[in-house]
């Protein structure tokens, strides 16, 4: 059974001090908004539009995501004491009845049109499923302190909050950032294998046209990070297919920059560092840079022609 977890998925740290970690964690769905008021994280996650609803129905139905904590009705904002015996009993049927509903109805209602083109599209169905998800987000940052302070508080939904102490108690007790020099990189979901595959890739693929393999271990973090996982959708670890999501995601027309923020490389003091990190400078606004610089390129040949 899934519980509020967190864990590192790479930690560094810069020359002049700057901390920059990036963190999965996983938490009651119905605490996200909570967990998106902190405007110091740059985050994506697994999105109830992209994900097939047999897929989340089959979760929901065999591990869905109860409440860690069944307090008492009281004014304010906090729960009172915990509920126990019958009133326990009946607080916990009324969640499991609605969320037993919810699947059969949703159940029903694919049998009954089992051609896609006749049923409400997936993102639709699943947001019904959406109070009972457990829910996972990449998020980086230079700053977590205020996070912590608000979010580890016994004043905190108990949901956020554990997932919070899980956060503080992976980055503190298990994680020890490595240094990353000017010109380095911050790379999530990188490793030494993808290095050495990196480093093939670029001659035995013509179509990357010699680049850098630090150029290539850039884009597939940035895929890697809007997919929230390792894996390709199919369960497939492939470099080529990160490169061409990563491709998708730089030419949508807007573009999907988000996930850009989380490779980042440290700046020298004195640099501009637009975006939400301390000390680092965000893949993003690298990108963002070039293809300014190349509309205005295409604009001086145009008007000149």
């Amino acid at each position: 059974m899934t519980k509020p977890n967190a864990r590192v998925i790479c930690d560094s740290i810069s020359e002049r001090g700057h901390r920059l970690t990036t963190v999965e964690v996983t938490f009651h769905r119905f605490v996200l908004a909570e967990f998106n008021t902190h405007r110091v994280f740059s985050r994506n996650s697994a999105s109830s539009r992209a994900i097939p609803v047999e897929k989340q129905l089959a979760r929901v139905e065999t591990d869905p995501a109860w409440p860690v904590s069944w307090p008492c009705e009281q004014p304010g904002m906090q729960g009172g004491t915990e509920l126990d015996g019958h009133d326990l009993e009946d607080a916990f049927t009324l969640f499991r009845d609605v969320q037993e509903h919810t699947v059969q109805a949703i159940s029903t209602y694919l049998d009954l049109h089992p051609e896609k083109a006749n049923r409400l599209h997936k993102s639709l169905i699943n947001r019904l499923l959406e109070p009972f998800m457990w829910h996972t987000v990449i998020c980086s940052a230079t700053c977590y302190d205020n996070f912590f302070n608000q979010r580890c508080s016994p004043l905190a939904q108990p949901e956020i909050r554990v997932a919070a102490e899980s956060m503080l108690s992976a980055m503190y007790e298990q994680s020890t950032p490595s240094l990353v020099k000017y010109g380095d990189w911050h790379l999530p979901f990188i490793d030494k294998q993808d290095h050495e595959e990196a480093a093939r890739l670029v001659y035995t693929e013509p179509a990357l046209g010699r680049q850098q393999p630090v150029e290539i271990l850039k884009s597939v973090s940035v895929a890697r990070c809007a997919r929230v996982s390792y894996l390709t959708h199919d369960g497939q670890r492939s470099l080529l297919e990160d490169l061409k999501l990563y491709s998708r995601l730089v030419t949508a027309s807007p573009m999907h920059a988000s996930p850009l923020e989380h490779v980042a490389t440290p700046v020298k003091e004195g640099d501009l560092t637009p975006g939400n990190f301390v000390g680092w400078g965000q893949y993003r606004h690298v990108i963002e840079h070039a293809i300014s610089q190349k509309k205005e390129r295409e604009e001086e040949e145009t008007d000149g022609g």
